[in-house]
């Protein structure tokens, strides 16, 4: 029987002008206690790259580059059943309350890091009025990864240094 379990929660702060959200954190990401634990995975790397920045390694070091970036995380899946870290893996699962968030932020962009978040974010919540964007997951298990996707829809929002 699949375990239930819990994502984290939201990160961000009234300042955050971009929310990013996948779609469950990895085994990786969950033992670490923070969004994109996986080593390999893009992410941290993709965005530290559009800033022309450091890569943050600790998970203060992600919060603070986050907050001076203004960029929120979250994923579309509060809590699921799933073994493993793959989105397929995902099942009985119970969606963040996303809408909540954007009354608190007044976020210019969602990025959806995937399929599986935009599948479902489209099935809940198309009637968000923010701009939202799907992009090519930054997972190291998808390799069909656009740098250039994600640069452009970051220059959206951010100059690119």
């Amino acid at each position: 029987m699949d375990e239930i379990k819990k994502g984290f929660e939201p990160f961000y702060d009234c300042h955050s002008l971009v929310l990013i959200l996948g779609s469950f954190p990895s085994v990786l990401s969950r033992e670490e206690g923070f969004y994109y634990g996986n080593k390999r995975n893009r992410f941290w790397n993709i965005l530290s790259e559009f800033f022309g920045e450091k890569t943050p390694r600790s998970v203060d070091e992600k919060k603070k580059f986050l907050s001076e970036k203004h960029i929120a995380l979250w994923d579309v899946v509060e809590e699921c059943e799933i073994i493993g870290s793959m989105d397929s893996a995902i099942k009985n699962y119970r969606v963040a309350d996303i809408e909540n968030l954007l009354q608190k932020i007044n976020v210019r962009l969602i990025i959806l890091n995937g399929g599986k978040a935009y599948d479902i974010f489209m099935k809940n919540f198309s009637e968000i009025r923010t701009d939202y964007i799907k992009l090519p997951s930054t997972s190291p298990a998808n390799f069909r990864f656009s740098k250039e996707e994600w640069f452009d829809a970051l220059s959206r929002v951010f100059e690119r240094t």
